[in-house]
């Protein structure tokens, strides 16, 4: 059998790795905590289940959808107004997602061809990555380091890259690294994007999950954004429904409308019933959001400042639902001590290689279980004593 070349850019998933570790230690009877995957265990709310179930009960639903639904549009555009102050043409600039991995993946498809160079951050969500390499386009990764905040340096990147780029993708909160950008980062990606004529994807996926009393925001919200770029959101994390896969690509109107065809050749669009949990999810009681940030908020304090009782010295993230975390010093490799981390201590994190070059010396924890099962990872980690030099 012969198989595409495309297929040698990658390799097997870090998560299908670790997945296996975890079912071999489950099958021994082993105890497993696992931080490595960012699988909401928040259930969606009362009234955006009902809306799911009722929708799911009509036997008329079971069409093909083809298309997003008016209501949904309206229902996009009425979020991203009250929500961002982001005024959206419902017709023309709004198109679903069968999540925001699927978009991610597929988007290049419209923008890039074979040997285009894309401007990627580094480290980065795997899919930002992966996307562009289906394409066939080249890579340009845009270090976030440490000492800028895990944030963007748009004059390092040198001139004739730029020159070349045809699209940029950035996303802030940030995963893995956590990190926000100050309003003057967006107002110079714009103008950056503007001068060397690239166009901005910018995904917002965590703009609900911000901690300390700050408050995230949408990128279109800048002077200038939508005439170069678009944004992506979910509705995974914020109304907890990843499962469902659903979210939207929003703003430029030529990027979107693009997408729109490409997608109109790949899938059926979203299930009815699952549009109809999105409206009542954007459009119902906003309470949900609040209990949901303080519900991770929580969470972060109790794995951080547990293992900072532990000495691993970890700096509480300002967003998202992760932790980035440097490993011990006497670890030289993120996987090695991911592994180790699994063996003698039952817990699943995800070494930090796994999302680019500059994820080397970290590792990424999820916080997706609840208080006590993140007390009994802390305990786990004490016991194992991994952190100890001696060891």
């Amino acid at each position: 059998m012969q198989f595409a070349k495309r297929m040698d850019r990658f390799g097997e998933g870090i998560f299908t790795k670790l997945l296996d570790i975890k079912r071999i230690r489950l099958e021994n009877g082993e105890p497993v905590i696992d931080l490595s995957v960012g699988t909401p265990n928040i259930p969606p709310a009362k009234h955006i289940i009902e809306a799911l179930c009722t929708a799911a009960a009509d036997e008329k639903n079971y069409v093909y959808a083809i298309n997003d639904q008016n209501e949904l549009l309206e229902a996009v555009s009425y979020w991203y107004k009250e929500r961002y102050e982001v005024e959206l043409d419902p017709k023309t600039e709004i198109c679903s997602l069968l999540g925001s991995q699927e978009g991610l993946a597929h988007i290049s498809l419209s923008i890039v061809d074979e040997g285009d160079v894309v401007l990627v951050p580094d480290p980065c969500y795997p899919v930002f990555a992966d996307g562009p390499l289906i394409a066939g386009a080249k890579l340009h990764y845009l270090p976030q380091k440490k000492e800028n905040g895990y944030v963007i340096d748009l004059q390092d990147i040198p001139d004739n890259v730029a020159k070349q780029a045809k699209l940029m993708i950035v996303s802030y909160p940030n995963n893995p690294t956590t990190a926000m950008a100050s309003d003057s980062f967006y107002i110079d990606l714009i103008a950056f994007a503007r001068k060397y004529d690239i166009i901005v994807l910018h995904d917002n996926a965590y703009s609900e999950l911000v901690f300390d009393g700050k408050r995230g925001g949408s990128f279109l919200s800048f002077p200038g954004a939508r005439e170069v770029g678009v944004e992506f959101n979910s509705l995974s994390k914020t109304y907890g429904l990843a499962g469902a896969r659903i979210g939207f690509c929003v703003g430029n109107e030529e990027v979107v409308s693009r997408l729109k065809v490409l997608k109109s050749n790949m899938d059926y669009g979203m299930f009815v019933p699952i549009q109809q949990a999105a409206i009542a999810a954007i459009t119902g009681d906003q309470h949900v959001v609040e209990t949901t940030r303080k519900a991770y908020e929580h969470r972060r304090n109790v794995l951080c400042d547990g293992l900072n009782a532990l000495g691993w010295k970890i700096e509480k993230p300002e967003a998202t639902m992760f932790v980035w975390a440097m490993i011990p010093p006497h670890y030289k490799k993120s996987e090695d001590f991911a592994m180790d981390m699994v063996k003698r201590a039952g817990v699943i994190v995800t070494p930090g290689s796994a999302f680019g070059p500059s994820g080397e010396g970290y590792v990424r924890m999820a916080l997706v279980q609840d208080e006590e099962v993140l007390k009994q990872a802390i305990d786990a980690v004490r016991r194992s004593g991994i952190l100890n030099v001696q060891d």
